[in-house]
């Protein structure tokens, strides 16, 4: 059984640097219409006028910079999971970090490694969320009756998860 139904290394970056992309423009789309509403002069037509024109500038750059990101983040990601041959939480977090540190490169080492513990740390809250909502949502699908713990007693039992006989019409 997969873990996740997600395409193979190769066409996972460009899908992941195409989602990051999206997201980034829409994001930025919604928070530069706000910026450049706030920021233009008196009067609802040219507010709007500023808005607009805020979006059409600022948020394909947003994108832009979301799609690096991903494409960085992927590309390190598919790398690990090559050469560890395993695809964990820990291939994400050590990508989150590395792609922080080589987007931050041209800043200095200071802001390289401040970069990866933040990139490091947010990939393991991310990971980690993701895990306690698995192991949360996986509850509801065990057995109510404890003597019940064999899927196969269950069927063989007739009766579903909840304990009674299933109903039928």
């Amino acid at each position: 059984m997969e873990e996740y139904a997600r395409e193979p290394c190769p066409w996972r970056i460009v899908d992941d640097a195409g989602g990051a992309f999206t997201m980034g423009a829409i994001g930025g789309a919604v928070f530069q219409s706000i910026k450049g509403f706030r920021n233009a002069p008196i009067g609802f037509r040219r507010r709007l006028q500023g808005s607009w024109s805020a979006v059409r500038q600022r948020a394909p750059i947003i994108g832009g910079n979301f799609a690096v990101w991903g494409g960085v983040f992927s590309t390190i990601d598919c790398s690990l999971v090559h050469i560890r041959k395993k695809e964990d939480p820990w291939n994400s977090i050590a990508s989150g970090a590395l792609t922080g540190a080589i987007l931050a490169v041209r800043s200095g080492t200071g802001a390289m490694i401040s970069s990866a513990i933040i990139g490091g740390v947010l990939l393991a809250v991310i990971e980690g969320v993701g895990i306690i909502f698995t192991r949360i949502s996986s509850e509801q699908f065990r057995p109510v009756n404890p003597q019940f713990e064999d899927p196969t007693q269950l069927q063989s039992m007739g009766s579903n998860a909840f304990g009674s006989r299933p109903q039928y019409q």
